[in-house]
């Protein structure tokens, strides 16, 4: 009779441990997946930026005596940013970043094209430049508001793997934690600005 019970209790605390275990990883899946698809959104969110840039490109290649280096810059940006792929399963916090930088240069360089452009009435005045302008700006703050989601729910994923006893599942299962977007270097500090 002691056998008996000792055997159902042990079969008892082994049904326990497997179905705690299939919810663990199950929920560490989901949380996975939602790492995913933020992801997915902000490369989404990226690449309607890339495509935007060579209607703004065409359309300002349009007013005369408009400095080639700044739209060379402009191309050349998007060409690199275009040509970085990050799988965020794997991702490091250095490839991130570096997907990051290249990103921050298209950004720039914008930037750039932005301010010159203030130089030209007949590009200010340019209906489809003013139309790709305000898109941009839109692209801009959807790409914050897609890497900011990222943030949080990859932020939900590594509190997920790193709390125990999830975190004895996740080595198992080999869930490891996923990097996220940060400031650019000297974010913190004000910009200059110079009225002349």
């Amino acid at each position: 009779m002691k056998n008996l019970t000792s055997a159902v209790v042990l079969v008892l605390l082994g049904l326990l441990l497997l179905f705690g275990g299939c919810n663990t990883y199950n929920g560490m899946v989901n949380a996975d997946e939602d790492v995913e698809n933020a992801w997915s959104k902000v490369q989404s969110a990226y690449q309607r930026r890339a495509d935007l840039i060579p209607n703004l490109v065409n359309t300002v290649k349009g007013v005369a005596n408009f400095e080639k280096s700044t739209l060379t810059a402009v191309i050349e940006a998007r060409s690199k940013a275009t040509s970085i792929t990050i799988d965020p399963a794997n991702a490091t916090p250095e490839q991130l970043a570096a997907f990051q930088q290249a990103q921050g240069g298209i950004s720039q360089s914008l930037g750039r094209l932005m301010v010159i452009a203030e130089q030209y009435p007949e590009l200010k005045a340019n209906q489809n430049f003013l139309e790709l302008q305000s898109q941009l700006e839109g692209t801009e703050n959807r790409i914050k508001v897609a890497r900011d989601t990222y943030n949080d729910v990859s932020t939900q994923y590594n509190k997920k793997v790193r709390r125990f006893p999830n975190s004895l599942f996740a080595g198992i299962f080999g869930f490891q934690q996923k990097s996220q977007f940060q400031a650019e270097q000297n974010a913190q500090d004000a910009p200059d600005v110079k009225f002349e």
